[in-house]
Parts: structure tokens; sequence; C-alpha cells
């Protein structure tokens, strides 16, 4: 009886559900019958947006009453419907019409300027009053992104199965979200309900895409149509009007001066006499991946135009990797509360072609003193005159706030039942219906979330975590074994640490790592040895690391201790790889990687208050060994044609950088700081935006005499700065500057000796604006005095890419000039140019070197592109 009672409840609430689903559907196709997906359909009386989906189809819940719904699809003529609901859905089928223009007759003056420039220079002047003009608003925002891998290079395919991605399947994000708004830059937001791959979790924020808006001067770094310097990247050309509702609607095509990269090309709908943004379908690239955007906006208060639609579809090949993704966002339940003190005047002059009346010309303001009141009281001013008006007001708005320093507030909270709704609350949400694909995403992400879960929470009592067993031969491939949920142990693959070199011909390198991360997740352990064994010197090495990292609430410390017997170069910071030593030695018989033997002992910490400060310091004990040449093999030369040289360095200050067996105790110490300090806010929590802030470093480097049979006796100190600078589009200038002496060198060996990073091979470094292209590895290695400097600037246009087609690969060409000069060296200058992401993964480079004003050489380098942004190991 039980049962059928529970049956008779569960069938007795589904019917009331299905009698209070009410609402109106149907269908959105142009009048060929073919479908308009993602057109636009908003419910005047309520604010609240909606969309078709990719077939057309629609579906709304609605209150009973009487509502007004506006179907709109770019290019098409929107439609407007007044119906009524009861207690069932109004089906409803729209078939639009394609929008037709009107070309007005314009009088201009001058040389016959389109009219076009005229409409975008009074958008342009008022589009910080249309970011201005509430001072707060609510809405509810539905988002749904769905990606698909539709390509991946043959040998990663298996392991990505064994990831669970899987080729041309939707992988799909869907949440609603309540959003608050704030000025100056206060965003709250709630999500109500999180549906993602996985776990769940909500890792998904709609505002990055939504607040994007484009009376900014940048949307996502790229240069908006509405953005002050529009006129300098842009073309515009009138294509003619057409009235919607009580409004006329200016259609403006908008080109760009050099397409490629971070400029759009579409069209913008410009509201006459509002100066609003209508609409927009605009496309544009990033890295050459092609972007597209369109957004549709609505009256949400009275002479308030805002965003109800958002689409973003992006697309691209990389390194045998293709996708895309689509993004699709609804706005709805606007709730907008006026900015009563901003004044804007009835209309607006283009000062430039149109004629100012004397009385509007006559009012005397300049920036230092301007006529706030003289200007508020008019009904006409000139574009000048009003932008200078909402200025003051803005300035003035701005010294109520409490925290200058914070460019942007931001708050997110997940509420504790988001994740777990279920699939009825979601049909009954989802404005846009799930296509097959998704759908069959979902259940495949459902059976992902379990272990997902279970490594995050540390509890797997259902099992699904699959524990992989050792094999022998992972030894050579490598591979990883989790011990439990929170920890795992890995094996690198040893087959690709073999490498050779002159000293121990080939050697081959087993390392491994074991890491566990406590409950918080913020604490984390890690041991990680390395065993290497040198087949002609016959020689085993190892060494192993130990460390125990915290972070909390924006600080961090990391303790670690490492030692062992080991082989090392003779500037620590190793710059040259052993594979590409490994190429050099066997293909072109120059061995130009030095190395030594250390038995040593190191402990380290770092220390991170903020992020603005780090503060680092090591101290290492260690007997060091003088090594030789064991080996003369290479492919293709031998050594009457070229010999190897000794594995001891060359070097200006030294006849002979060999050196006895000894001791060495050192303490280095690290300051790394930066000034200027500005901030996001997110959760009460201070985000820092790193790129405005240049990056001082102080370095101190002292050799400690006498203690435990330490041989060395030394000060070193250096100050060095590091930054970047944006200039307009895609322009940047990095630098890295580097000065430093030795106040003591009464007892040091060659690698106590400051280095520089230099290159021989035709490999080029990782760090295009912190490297030499052609300097020797230790010529310049000095116990003096020192300076050194990197520039780096990348174009957005230059040489090859004055050519858009280059654009849009996504290449961009670079700059460089690199500068040392040490207390017993020339000067020595490297100019060069680079073609940076060629094939979205190389970068190619020539230099040119010079000793003081006499030319040395020109040489070629082949990098990897600064997109991927790897880092050696």
């Amino acid at each position: 009886m039980r049962l059928v009672s529970c049956l008779f409840t569960l069938l007795l609430v589904l019917f009331q559900l299905s009698l209070s689903a009410q609402g109106i559907r149907g269908s959105i196709k142009n009048q060929k019958g073919e479908a308009l997906p993602f057109a636009s359909v908003y419910i005047t009386n309520l604010n609240n947006g909606s969309s078709s989906n990719a077939n057309g189809d629609f579906e709304i819940k609605l209150p009973e009453g009487k509502h007004t719904v506006v179907v709109k699809y770019i290019g098409y003529e929107a439609q407007q419907v007044q119906f009524e609901i009861t207690d069932s859905w109004v089906q409803r089928d729209f078939r639009l019409g394609e929008q037709s223009f009107a070309l007005k007759e314009v009088q201009v003056k001058g040389k016959g300027e389109d009219p076009a420039y005229t409409i975008m220079r009074k958008a342009i002047a008022k589009k910080k009053y249309h970011l201005l003009q509430y001072d707060s608003y609510q809405m509810k925002v539905y988002v749904k992104g769905t990606g698909e891998l539709t390509n991946a290079p043959f040998f990663l395919k298996n392991k990505l199965k064994e990831e669970g991605v899987k080729l041309n399947e939707a992988y799909t994000v869907e949440s609603v979200s309540e959003i608050k708004f704030a000025q100056p830059n206060k965003f709250e937001e709630k999500v109500i309900s999180i549906r993602t791959s996985g776990d769940n979790k909500g890792t998904i924020s709609p505002m990055s895409f939504v607040s994007a808006s484009f009376y900014n001067d940048k949307v996502v770094e790229m240069v908006s149509p509405l953005s002050r310097s529009a006129f300098a990247y842009y073309k515009f050309q009138y294509e003619g009007s057409f009235q919607e509702g009580n409004v006329d609607v200016n259609k403006i095509k908008v080109t760009p001066r050099s397409r490629g990269d971070n400029v759009f090309e579409g069209y913008i709908y410009i509201i006459e006499g509002y100066w609003a943004i209508h609409s927009l379908d605009l496309k544009t690239s990033m890295m050459g991946f092609p972007i597209r955007v369109k957004q549709n906006y609505a009256e949400v208060a009275p002479a308030v135009w805002m965003p109800t639609t958002h689409q973003f579809h992006f697309s691209g090949k990389v390194m045998g990797f293709g996708g895309e993704f689509r993004y699709l966002a609804s706005s709805s339940d606007y709730k907008v509360v006026l900015n009563k003190k901003l004044v804007a005047p009835k209309e607006i002059i283009d000062e430039k072609v149109e004629e100012v009346p004397e009385a509007i010309a006559a009012i005397k303001s300049n920036n230092r003193n301007p006529n706030l009141e003289a200007l508020a009281n008019q009904d006409k001013l000139t574009r000048k005159q009003f932008r200078q008006l909402i200025v003051e007001q803005e300035k003035e708005a701005l010294k109520e706030r409490k925290d200058p320093e914070v460019v942007s507030e931001r708050s997110y909270t997940v509420d504790k039942l988001a994740t777990k709704r279920d699939s009825a609350y979601w049909d009954s949400v989802r404005p846009v219906p799930l296509s097959d694909k998704e759908i069959k995403g979902y259940q495949r992400d459902d059976s992902l979330a379990q272990i997902k879960s279970a490594e995050l929470t540390g509890k797997d009592s259902t099992k699904v975590i699959k524990k992989r067993k050792f094999k022998p031969q992972d030894l050579v491939m490598g591979g990883g074994y989790r011990l439990s949920p929170r920890t795992r142990v890995t094996i690198d693959p040893t087959f690709a640490n073999v490498y050779y070199n002159t000293v121990e011909g080939w050697n081959v390198n087993l390392s491994g790592k074991l890491r566990h991360q406590y409950d918080s997740l913020r604490r984390s352990f890690e041991v990680a040895p390395t065993v290497r064994y040198g087949f002609d010197s016959e020689t085993f090495y190892g060494k192993a690391r130990v460390s125990h990292a915290v972070r909390s609430k924006g600080k961090s410390h990391l303790l670690y201790l490492d030692g062992g017997k080991f082989v090392d170069q003779f500037n620590s910071d190793n710059p040259i790889h052993p594979h590409i030593n490994t190429l050099s030695t066997l293909l072109f018989r120059r061995n130009y990687m030095k190395i030594y033997e250390k038995s040593f002992v190191e402990t380290g910490f770092e220390y991170k208050p903020s992020v603005w400060l780090k503060v680092s310091g090591n101290l290492e004990w260690s007997q060091r060994n003088q090594l030789y040449n064991n080996t003369d093999r290479s492919f293709f030369y031998t050594d009457e044609d070229r010999t190897f040289t000794p594995s001891t360095p060359d070097n200006v200050e030294l006849e002979s950088t060999e050196f006895p067996k000894h001791e060495a105790l050192v303490l280095q110490a690290n300051l790394s700081y930066r000034p200027v300090q500005r901030y996001r806010m997110y959760n009460g929590r201070k985000i820092p935006i790193m790129e405005r802030s240049p990056e001082l470093l102080l370095m101190y480097r002292k050799g400690v005499s006498g203690v435990l049979g330490s041989d060395v006796n030394f000060d070193q100190v250096q100050l060095g700065i590091n930054h970047a600078l944006a200039f307009g589009v895609r322009g940047k200038l990095e630098f890295e500057l580097r000065g430093g002496t030795f106040l003591n060198s009464k007892s040091m060996y060659f690698m106590d000796y400051n280095h520089f990073d230099g290159n021989r091979t035709i490999l080029s470094s990782m760090k295009p604006a912190g490297s030499f292209r052609l300097l020797d590895y230790y010529q310049y290695s000095t116990n003096g005095s020192y300076f050194s400097a990197h520039t780096h600037y990348q174009f957005r246009k230059f040489l090859l890419t004055q050519i858009p087609e280059v654009r849009f690969t996504g290449i961009k060409e670079n700059v460089f000039l690199n500068y040392l000069k040490t207390q017993h060296s020339p000067h020595y200058y490297e100019v060069g140019y680079s073609l940076d992401n060629v094939f979205r993964v190389f970068r190619i480079e020539t230099a040119a070197s010079f000793h003081d004003r006499s030319f040395q050489e020109v040489g070629f380098r082949v990098g990897i592109a600064t997109l991927l942004n790897f880092r050696q190991r």
C-alpha cells in the first residue's frame, strides 16, 4: 500500500506540474521556411529575454496574463505580437522577412563624408553616458557553452581517450545566475544552478562575456568600434536605416583599416537620437583564431538599451588540434535604477560637419575650469562639450570611492543547491532546448562526475577510481599511479631523458615524484628523486629533493631540502638544455654544455606575504670536482675536422677555468617587489593586476669562508627590473635590466662568477625578452661589475604583417636589442628581428652581433612560439 501511495503522490505532483506549465512556444524561420537559429525572443512587459535553439525552436514559460513578445534576428524585420496566457501553452510560429533599409538624405559639408562617421562620432561621444546612466541594475542570466574537439594528433588520441576526452562529442556547461551591478564597477553574481562536465562544480561564470561591454574602448583585448581611437582602426559606411517601434535604427558597416587580430569587421546598428547600440554582428580573430559575436539589445528601462542575448562562436586549429566552442547567454528580469544626477542634452552636435549655434559656442570651458552649470542647462551640446560634462560628472562620483586602487569588485557565490538540480529542474528553466549531442554529452559526464568528486574529496567509497598497476615498461615509457585519492606517484619517461655529452657519453636519467595533498588541498608534500648513469664515465649519480608547500589567503611559503651527488653546469641557470647539447655534440661536434661534479646539501625557502612581494633564499654546502672528457664520438665530423674542447669554459678574465677539488658554502637571498598595486576584488579578496607594475629585483650572494671547510670568500649584489608596456593594439614592449658588482672577490672559482644567458646553437631561448641570441655562454662571465639589458618589441603590423593574409595566420613580428658590458669586456650589442607564432608553434629569428663598433656575425635561430609560453624544466 505504501508503494501505491507513493506512486499516486508522484503522479499527482507530475499532473499538477503539467497543469502549471504554460507560456509561449513555437519556431522562428525566414520566409523560405529556413530556421533562424538563436533568434532573440524578448517579453517586453517582463524584461524577460530568451532565444531560439539551433533549429529555430523556442519555449518560454510565462505567468497568466497579457504579454508582448518581440522577435528579432539581425538582418530581418522584427515582429511584435501581443497575446494572452491562460492555463496552457500558446503556439506561435514566426516568419521573419528580410530587413529593408531606407537611405536618408543627409547633407554634409566638406568633401562629402559618409554620414556613418557623424553617426559613429555621436555614438562614441555618448558611450560613457551609456555606461553611467544607471546607478545599478539586476538581471538573471542563463548561459550555455558547448565545446567540441574535432581533431587531435594521432599519437595523442588514445591518451585523450584515457582522460575521458573524445572527438566530435559535445562538452556542455550551463548555469543560471542572478547578477547585480553597482557603479563604478561592482558585480555580484549568485549562481542559482550550474551543470558542468565532470564534478559539476561552479567553475564557469558568464560575467566574463556578458560584462564585456562594447561601450568600453576594448572588448577582451579587441578594439571596440566605439573606442575613442576607433577612427584610427576602422572605416565606417552608412548602409541605410529602418524603423522599429518608435525608434529609427542606422545600419553601419564596420571595416578595419588593416584586417587581422584584435579588430572587428561586420555590422553595428545604432539608434538615432539615443546613439545607443541596437544590435551588432561582428567577427574578429585572436592569434589567428576566428571569433564571431552577435548581440541583441532591448529597452530595459526608459532610454536604457542593454543586451538581452549574446552569441559567441570560437573555432580554430593549432598543433594538430581542432575544435569549436559556441556560447549563448540570455539576460532577463532586468531591474534598473537610473542615475538621476547624470545630465544629458536632447541633441548632440557633430561640430566637425554640423553648424554650432552661437549660444552653444559662446560657452567658455576648458579642462581645468569647466563651466559645468552652463553645460548642464543646454538642450544642445557639441560632442566635445558633452564628453567634458560626462567626464566631470564621473570624477565627482569617483571621489566617493573608498579604495581607489581597486579598479573593479566582484563577488561570486554558488547556492547550496546549485549543483544538485535534477534534469526536471533544468527542463523547466532552460530557455534553449539541448541538442542530441549535448544530451549524450551530459550522460557521459555524469558517469565521470563520481571519479572527479572522489579525487577532490579524498573519499572513494564506490571505488570509482581505477588504480593503475606497475608494469616494467613504465620505467621506460613513464606512468602515473594513484596510491590514494590524494597521493600520487609519477615516473618520468626515461626514454625522453637520455642525453649525450663528452664527459659521460650516453647517460640515462631515471626520475619520478611522489606528491601528497593534505585535506585542505592548500598544503602539499613532495619527494622527487633522480638517478643518473654515464656509460663512458662509468659513474652513478643520484639526488633527491623534499619540499613542503602551503598556500592560504593570498600568502604562500615553500620549504625544501635538496642533496646528493650529481653533475651541474657552471651556470646554475642551465643555459643549454641537455637535449640541445646532445644534438649539437653528435651532429655538429660542438659540446657547449660544460659540467662539473658536485656533492651537495642545500636548503631553501620561498615566502610570499603578498603577490607584490616575494622573499626567497638558500644555503648550499658543496664539494666540487673537475670533470674530464671520456669520449670524442660524433656522427659527422672527426677530430681532424673539429676538436672537442675540455669541460672547462673559455673566459676573457681567466687564462684557465680549471679548478682543484674544494668545498664551498654559499648563501643567497632574493627580493622581488612590485610597487604599483592595483587590484580587482573577488569575493572580498584582492586579485592583483600584475601587468600594471614593474618588478624590482634585489639579489645578494655570499661565499662564506672557513665554515664547514669552505674555501670561497666573496660578496655579490645585483639590482634588476622587469616590465612590459602595451601600445595601441597588440603593440608590446618588454624589457629586462640587470646591474651588479662583486664587493669582495678574495676567493672564487669559475662557477661562482656571474654568468649570462648566452646561446651558440640554432635553437633559441624560451625567453625572447631576457636572453642573448649569439653570445658565448661563458666568454664574458665576470667577478667584477656588469650591466645587461634586453628589450623586445612586438608589432601588430610591421613588414610582412602589412599583408592581411599574414596577420590572419596569427604571425607576429618583433624586433629586439640586447646589450652587455662588464668590467673587462667590450660593449656587446645584438640587434634582431623575428617572426613569432609561425604555424602557431615556432619562432624564427635573425640577429647580428657587434663588439664596440665592430660587426661580428649574423645568426639564425628557431624557437618555440611565445604564445605557448613554455618553460624549461
